[in-house]
């Protein structure tokens, strides 16, 4: 990172990570093209794990390269009169693989109890319901960057 003063710890980093609401995952398809797409996730020990649909775009590119790029940011405010923003962010690369069997059923409810905390039962159900209609993806985390803009 080029402004050092700006680092988080690692610790803080991954209270962003837990916290954010949604990030970017930046794929590359065999042409070299980038691809990016926000997407819902959930933070596990060293992992990141996404739900998805069966077939797609970024599921190819993983195909291709497992190596990924993470992005999130969290608290931001724009400062007009200092004609800068505030923010924090996140910045994850790491090897993304489909996870099956009781990985991927423990990635889908770690997806529920982040964004449906009130109905985990009812969670539990839909995801035995649907299990044959998505993926589940892991994304290991290989390095973190944390960045703090002042005053967030």
């Amino acid at each position: 990172m080029r402004r050092s003063e700006k680092a988080l710890s690692n610790d803080a980093a991954l209270k962003i990570l837990d916290e954010a609401e949604y990030g970017i995952l930046s794929t590359v398809d065999d042409g070299g093209q980038p691809y990016g797409v926000p997407l819902n996730y959930a933070l596990e020990g060293n992992c990141l794990y996404f739900h998805c649909a069966l077939e797609g775009h970024k599921l190819d590119n993983l195909l291709i390269n497992e190596k990924v790029s993470f992005c999130v940011v969290g608290r931001t405010m724009v400062v007009p009169v200092e004609f800068t923003s505030e923010f924090e962010s996140v910045i994850v690369t790491g090897r993304a693989k489909e996870v099956h069997g009781e990985e991927k059923y423990q990635a889908l409810l770690s997806l529920v109890e982040k964004y449906s905390p009130e109905f985990v039962e009812e969670g539990r159900k839909y995801i035995e319901k649907l299990d044959n209609e998505t993926k589940a993806v892991r994304i290991v985390i290989d390095s973190m960057t944390g960045k703090l803009s002042p005053a967030c």
